[in-house]
C-alpha cells in the first residue's frame, strides 16, 4: 500500500505531474484491456502483480545501464498518466526477447494464455509506466521522480496489483 500512498502524494503535489484524471484514465485502460479479453478483476490484479514483479528488476537493470536521468527521460516518453506509447519506446526498454520472456513468465504465474498476454501487454506496459510517470516533476521544478524511485528502490515487496486495487477503490468509493 506504500506505493499507492506515493501515487496519492504525486496527485496532491503541484510539483508532480499526477492527477486524479490521469489515474482514472490509467485504471480504465487496464480494465478495458483485460475485460475485452474476458479477464475478471481478481485475475487482472494477479496479472498486474506479475507484470510489476517483472518490470521492477527490468527497470532496475535499465537504470544501472542508462543511469537514472536517462531512464526517467525515456519513461517520460510515456507521459504522466498516458496509456499509449510507441512500440519503439516499449522495445527500447524491453527488447523483443525480454518481452517474450515476460509473456511466458506471466502466463505461468496467472494461467492466462500467452496469446492473450501478447495482445494485452502492449496496452498494459504503457499504462503501468504511465502510472509511475505520475511522479515526474512538473516542468521547471527540477529533480527526479520519487514515485519511480520508490518503485525501483523497494525490496521486491511493491505489488502493483495492490496499487491498482487501491486506485480502483479510491476512484470508486462505496
Amino acid at each position: 500500500m506504500g506505493l499507492f500512498f506515493d501515487v496519492l502524494q504525486a496527485i496532491n503535489n503541484p510539483n508532480q505531474q499526477g492527477s486524479v484524471s490521469q489515474l482514472e484514465s490509467i485504471t480504465r485502460s487496464v480494465q478495458q484491456a483485460t475485460s475485452n479479453q474476458g479477464i475478471d478483476a481478481g485475475t487482472t490484479q494477479s496479472l498486474i502483480s506479475a507484470l510489476g514483479g517483472f518490470l521492477q528488476p527490468a527497470l532496475q537493470q535499465q537504470q544501472s545501464m542508462m543511469g537514472k536521468n536517462q531512464l526517467e527521460t525515456l519513461l517520460g516518453r510515456f507521459g504522466a498518466g498516458t496509456t499509449t506509447a510507441s512500440a519503439s519506446t516499449v522495445s527500447a526498454l524491453f527488447p523483443p526477447q525480454m518481452q517474450q520472456q515476460m509473456i511466458q513468465t506471466i502466463a505461468q504465474k496467472t494461467g492466462i494464455s500467452s496469446n492473450i498476454l501478447g495482445s494485452i501487454l502492449p496496452l498494459l506496459i504503457p499504462a503501468v509506466l504511465g502510472l509511475l510517470g505520475m511522479g515526474a516533476k512538473t516542468t521547471g521544478t527540477g529533480g527526479g521522480n520519487p514515485l519511480l524511485s520508490a518503485f525501483l528502490n523497494s525490496s521486491g515487496n511493491t505489488d502493483l496489483g495492490d496499487v491498482f486495487k487501491f486506485a480502483n477503490r479510491f476512484l470508486s468509493p462505496v
